[in-house]
């Protein structure tokens, strides 16, 4: 008897974004992870009403809007959401940078497939998952909620989204920042090729406001190893008339040396100041970045 096929959430990432439909491959990714682990980590959480909708035989008798019926004649019950301690905002890069492929999905497909997966376990967990897409202004804004339409919803943003624009991380956390009234979960999913300086004072501040901030950094393998051997013309995915031909092999040692003393300089900033900090390249299978999540979800 052949052995079971392995989930696809630990395959190479394509395989599962083949699915097409994003409700479908969140479902995938998170339900082949998370077999026999789904456990809220939150106990004796309030709860807040949301909307009505009309009774049916079962609902209880103590959810019927008795005011509503009074003025209607028709029963309605009040649906409620659980208040958790904290809501999450899915932070997504939509920048031009975050279009590149060349041997596997691009950065930006690799990222939205994460999210819904994301939104979809926040979803299983009852807690409350929103979406804000950028690239150096908002491009959508979805605000947290728990309720079982919400799901549908930014499955239905994401899939409205395309890479596109120049980066400005600073510029659009900045501008966030009034914006998070309550304490929050900010998961920034990018390839943080942008200002590292102003990248990191943004999310110091976003620590000094008590939000809680998870780094997941998404880039190609071709910008981790530099494979490139022949002479290359080289285009921003941002500013379309900016190339350059190349001789990789005289370019490649200061290029790696100035990318790991970046990725250096991040990781150490995140660690120095308790945000949660991981990287991945478009190859690697999406279950190592739900782990990621799941450590800190839990931890906290």
């Amino acid at each position: 008897m052949s052995a079971p096929a392995e989930p696809l959430a630990f395959q190479d990432p394509s395989a599962l974004a083949s699915l097409g439909r994003l409700e479908v491959i969140a479902r995938q990714l998170v339900e082949g992870f998370m077999v026999g682990q789904h456990r809220s980590p939150y106990k004796g959480a309030s709860v807040e009403f949301v909307e009505h909708r009309q009774y049916y035989p079962g609902d209880e008798i103590r959810h019927i809007d008795w005011r509503a019926y009074g003025k209607t004649g028709k029963y309605y019950v009040k649906e409620f959401e659980e208040e958790t301690n904290l809501r999450t905002y899915l932070l997504l890069d939509c920048s031009g940078s975050m279009g590149y492929s060349q041997n596997s999905l691009s950065k930006f497909s690799y990222a939205r497939c994460l999210v819904a997966g994301l939104v979809y376990l926040l979803q299983k967990q009852r807690d409350a998952a929103g979406l804000i897409g950028f690239d150096d202004k908002i491009r959508l804004r979805r605000e947290p909620s728990a309720t079982a339409k919400v799901f549908e919803q930014l499955m239905h943003d994401l899939e409205s989204l395309e890479p596109g624009g120049e980066t400005s991380l600073a510029q659009v956390l900045t501008g966030l920042l009034p914006t998070f009234k309550r304490r929050s979960r900010i998961v920034l999913l990018s390839d943080c090729f942008d200002s590292l300086p102003d990248l990191c004072k943004l999310m110091q501040q976003l620590r000094h406001q008590r939000h809680e901030v998870m780094l997941l950094q998404i880039i190609a393998p071709e910008e981790e190893d530099f494979p490139f051997s022949k002479p290359t013309r080289f285009q921003s995915l941002e500013q379309t008339t900016d190339r350059k031909l190349v001789d990789p092999l005289q370019l490649r040692q200061h290029y790696l040396k100035q990318f790991e003393s970046f990725i250096a300089e991040l990781s150490q900033f995140c660690q120095n100041n308790d945000i949660t900090y991981t990287r991945f390249t478009t190859k690697d299978p999406f279950a190592g970045a739900l782990q990621a999540f799941l450590s800190e979800y839990n931890r906290r």
